[in-house]
C-alpha cells in the first residue's frame, strides 16, 4: 500500500476533495469500518496533535450539559458563570466557545482541561468511528484542517 505524504497535506486535501466526497458517498460501510481502527492508529503514530492544534485554534466543540457540569466543577465555577464567561449558543442551539482559539488552549498547544475536556474533543477527529461516513460534510470540513483526517481518507482512497 502506498505511503501517505504529509508534507503540503493541506494543498493535497483540497485537490482530493471531490475524490473524498465520492468515497464517502459510495463506500462499503462494513469494509471501511473494519479498516478505520488500523488507519486511525497509523495516523496518530505519524501525527502529533501538539504540533498542529488546528482544531483548537479555529473551531469549537459542542459543549453538552454533562461537559458543562464537569468542566465548570473542575475550574471551580458555577455552571451559569462558566457559560456566561466562555460559551455562546450557535445557530444549531449548541453551546460553543465564544472565542478562537479555545480559551483552554495553552501556548504550547496543550489543553488546560484535557482530562475534563468536552466529549467532542475526546472523540475528535472521529477517524475511528462511523461518524466519518454518517456525517460526510463534517468529515470533508475536518479534512481541510486536520492532518489525521486527511491521512485516513488518503488510506481509504488507496484501498477502495
Amino acid at each position: 500500500m502506498s505511503e501517505v505524504k504529509l508534507d503540503n497535506w493541506e494543498k493535497r486535501s483540497k485537490e482530493h476533495e471531490k475524490q473524498y466526497k465520492q468515497l464517502l458517498q459510495r463506500a462499503d460501510k462494513n469494509k471501511v469500518l473494519k479498516q478505520l481502527p488500523d488507519f486511525h492508529e497509523e495516523a496518530f503514530n505519524k501525527i502529533n496533535c501538539l504540533h498542529c492544534a488546528n482544531c483548537c485554534k479555529g473551531y469549537s466543540p459542542r459543549f453538552k450539559t454533562p461537559d458543562i457540569k464537569r468542566i465548570s466543577k473542575y475550574v471551580g465555577m458555577k455552571e451559569g458563570d462558566f457559560i456566561e464567561k466562555y460559551l455562546d449558543l450557535d445557530k444549531e442551539g449548541d453551546y460553543v466557545t465564544k472565542s478562537s482559539p479555545c480559551p483552554f488552549l495553552d501556548a504550547d498547544n496543550y489543553c488546560g482541561i484535557y482530562d475534563h475536556r468536552p466529549s467532542d474533543c475526546a472523540r475528535f477527529p472521529y477517524t475511528d468511528e462511523d461518524v466519518i461516513l454518517k456525517r460526510p460534510l463534517i468529515t470533508l470540513k475536518n479534512s481541510t484542517f486536520c492532518p489525521a483526517v486527511y491521512y485516513v481518507l488518503e488510506k481509504l482512497l488507496a484501498v477502495k
